[in-house]
């Protein structure tokens, strides 16, 4: 899954509070959140939840990716009874991509893996009638850290003005257009059109 919409955001908002952005496999997203290796994690549903916060962010369809010599990339899109006589592999590491660009395997991975990491030696086909997967952002739930909530609302799509944002909440009061600080208002006399 690619963050770069998040972190840019991230960035602008709070120059000075580093984000990282580790690479964490399939097996691993819960054990790296329970064990606080990383506060939070996209992780790829189901996951056990327990001890987790989790919110869906989106589904993404199951693609095969497929040498283009394969003959199943002669299709412009698959059905699962396709795949009946494939060697069919799931974990993204050099051996799996290795098999699938000689043609010996196809390699199933989420649609947005086969986009972020596009190969000249490998295509990639949507499998339509198999069940998409759902990404979500998870959490610990005893963790109660404002800069967590912060970047929920990035995620979430929050302005910066966002009542719910610390930022808003903290901020010193601005100053009106006669330098005076605002306060709360107070009802002002009607004026008179001369």
């Amino acid at each position: 899954m690619t963050l770069t919409k998040w972190e840019r955001i991230w960035r602008e908002r709070y120059p000075r509070v580093p984000l990282e952005v580790h690479d964490v496999g399939t097996d691993d997203q819960r054990r790296v959140v329970i064990d606080h290796v990383v506060d939070m994690c996209f992780a790829r549903l189901p996951i056990d939840r327990v001890g987790l916060h989790a919110i869906p962010l989106y589904s993404e369809v199951p693609v095969v990716w497929l040498s283009p010599d394969h003959p199943l990339a002669t299709f412009d899109t698959l059905v699962t009874a396709d795949l009946a006589g494939e060697k069919v592999c799931y974990d993204i590491d050099q051996g799996s991509i290795d098999l699938a660009t000689a043609s010996a395997a196809v390699l199933r991975v989420p649609m947005s893996v086969a986009r972020s990491r596009s190969r000249r030696d490998l295509v990639y086909r949507p499998v339509t009638d198999a069940a998409p997967t759902t990404v979500a952002l998870v959490w610990r739930v005893d963790d109660d850290n404002e800069l967590l909530d912060e970047f929920i609302g990035v995620v979430r799509g929050r302005t910066v003005n966002s009542s719910r944002s610390a930022q808003t909440r903290t901020a010193a009061p601005r100053k009106g257009r006669l330098g005076r600080e605002n306060t709360t208002s107070r009802p002002r006399k009607a004026r008179r059109p001369q």
